[in-house]
């Protein structure tokens, strides 16, 4: 289907991302622990979709969307945090991602998140 890449300070949430997405049959081209290396690989893979956490040390992920959208506007970015939507928003109106998943999450939701994000 298409290629992702996850943003996640968590290991295991990595994981779990990764085995939902795989599920649905995506590739995952590489996996993040922060905003900076997450802006990086983008650059570098160029992947079909991003999961971006928020609450991450050294670059959030506010920073890294921002950062990723001004290097490809047509990036698809799928907001996955503990933080919810109207949070985020009341710290960052101009967010551009494309969707947002609060944790936890069901894996059906997140799938049929990224499916619709795709099409």
């Amino acid at each position: 289907m298409a290629r992702g890449l996850i943003v996640d300070d968590s290991k295991f949430m990595r994981k779990i991302i990764r085995e939902t997405l795989e599920s649905g049959g995506h590739e995952i081209v590489a996996e993040a622990e922060s905003g900076t290396d997450g802006i990086e690989s983008y650059k570098e893979l160029k992947p079909d979709f991003v999961t971006m956490d928020i609450t991450m040390g050294g670059k959030d992920g506010l920073k890294a969307v921002k950062e990723i959208k001004d290097f490809d506007p047509k990036a698809r970015i799928v907001v996955v945090s503990a933080l919810n939507e109207k949070t985020i928003k009341m710290n960052d109106l101009e967010i551009k991602a494309q969707a947002f998943v609060t944790k936890p999450f069901e894996k059906k939701h997140l799938l049929d998140k990224i499916n619709k994000m795709l099409t």
